[in-house]
């Protein structure tokens, strides 16, 4: 079913704002999308409440605070297809998750000479981690490159893989929408003998996600991204490998048991979240994701493909000085355009269109190699979600030609 967005607009808050006079056009979902009043209700209403540390009293409302947390922690592992909650770590968000990672599954089992193969499209959260092991540890990376189209080249996919231990590869590229065929990947991945780990930041807002189904071994979300709140998001890993990883954090509630010659590491998934936890973060999370469930995540899929479709044509008929980079169609991306616009600076040209409420992100996007892949410093960013439909397009295409007037 087609989402009916002027409904949906009315749950967002925020867009009955104005900005320089102008009503507010958001297309900066990629980088952190807004909150429906659920979910900000949701959290409110848990402070005015509810709120308690949770695991540690057991008087009412700290028992109902710890059932939220982790009720919460359950509807992020059925919106991800996981097989239990207990695979469902807490994190601040994906940057965090794929440290996690790296710091104790990464420090348990690589040594000297073992190899890690990234992509050319990885955000910094899942290269920055890599390139700190391979300084400490001197372990290889290696690159899947990158197809004139933005897509990943698999030609030579099984000798890149050849003797590797892991592949982290984005689910949806930040940068250029492109949807990568992470089963195929997977597969390859563990006839090689390689764990796989995805960055989901990008496809857990906008599709269907099964961990299981996708075969992947971690799997990172940030809740940001999802319509819920900042400081929150969660590494899923197969239960096998949450036990075999030692701490990422020390201090309370990672521990069951602590002397003055050493400590006993508590249960998964608790032993990786140290200290007080996100708590009202979580409460918010569950309730944006009630809210996509509810739209139907094939609903959504469908839509912000529609939506990229048109926006794809609507920008190359009025303004073919706009380079666009990513595939071509909407198919093989998500609702995220990157492009360039003559020779303007990308700054400059979001804050012209600013002046028109217009919001899109300008910058390298957190990930600097793909912008030297592509032969840029920085490109404009517009991305889409439930919340967008055509007249937004409208108004960027039409911002952009005050743009074209203003810079000739």
């Amino acid at each position: 079913m087609a989402l009916d967005v002027e409904r949906i607009k009315k749950d967002f808050p925020i867009l009955d704002r104005q900005v320089h006079g102008r009503r507010l056009v958001y297309l900066d979902s990629a980088s952190s999308s807004q909150k429906p009043s659920s979910v900000i209700e949701a959290m409110s209403n848990y402070y005015e409440t509810t709120h308690a540390n949770v695991h540690r009293g057991v008087y009412s409302i700290a028992e109902e605070s710890t059932r939220l947390f982790e009720s919460a922690r359950a509807s992020v592992a059925q919106f991800i297809g996981a097989g239990s909650s207990s695979e469902v770590v807490f994190t601040k968000n994906v940057t965090e998750g794929i440290n996690l990672v790296a710091n104790s599954w990464g420090r348990a089992n690589l040594q000297r000479g073992d190899v890690v193969v990234l992509t050319e499209m990885e955000h910094h959260a899942n290269l920055v981690p890599w390139l700190m092991l391979m300084e400490e540890r001197g372990i290889e990376l290696r690159y899947l490159p990158l197809t004139e189209d933005g897509e990943l080249d698999l030609s030579d996919l099984d000798r890149t893989l050849a003797g590797a231990k892991l592949l982290g590869v984005s689910a949806m590229s930040n940068v250029l929408g492109t949807i990568n065929p992470i089963r195929e990947l997977a597969d390859a991945a563990h006839a090689a003998g390689a764990l796989i780990l995805v960055d989901g930041a990008q496809q857990a807002p906008h599709m269907t996600t099964d961990v299981r189904a996708m075969d992947v071994d971690f799997f990172g979300l940030t809740g940001h991204k999802m319509l819920g709140p900042t400081g929150i998001g969660a590494i899923w890993a197969r239960g096998d490998l949450l036990d075999a990883m030692p701490p990422f954090l020390g201090g309370g509630e990672m521990i069951r048991d602590v002397r003055l010659d050493g400590f006993t590491p508590n249960d998964v998934p608790w032993k990786f979240e140290a200290g007080t936890p996100p708590i009202a973060e979580a409460v918010g999370l569950a309730v944006a994701i009630d809210y996509l469930k509810a739209l139907g995540m094939d609903a959504v899929r469908e839509h912000e493909k529609t939506l990229t479709t048109y926006a794809l044509h609507a920008l190359r008929d009025r303004h073919p000085g706009l380079a666009i980079y990513g595939p071509p169609d909407a198919d093989r991306r998500g609702g995220v355009i990157s492009f360039n616009y003559n020779d303007v600076h990308p700054h400059d040209l979001s804050q012209v269109l600013d002046e028109a409420g217009v919001c899109v992100r300008a910058g390298h996007h957190c990930a600097k190699p793909l912008m030297r892949r592509l032969g840029v410093g920085a490109t404009a960013r517009a991305s889409f979600s439930v919340y967008n439909d055509q007249a937004d397009v409208d108004e960027l295409v039409e911002a952009l030609s005050t743009a074209d007037r203003l810079f000739g």
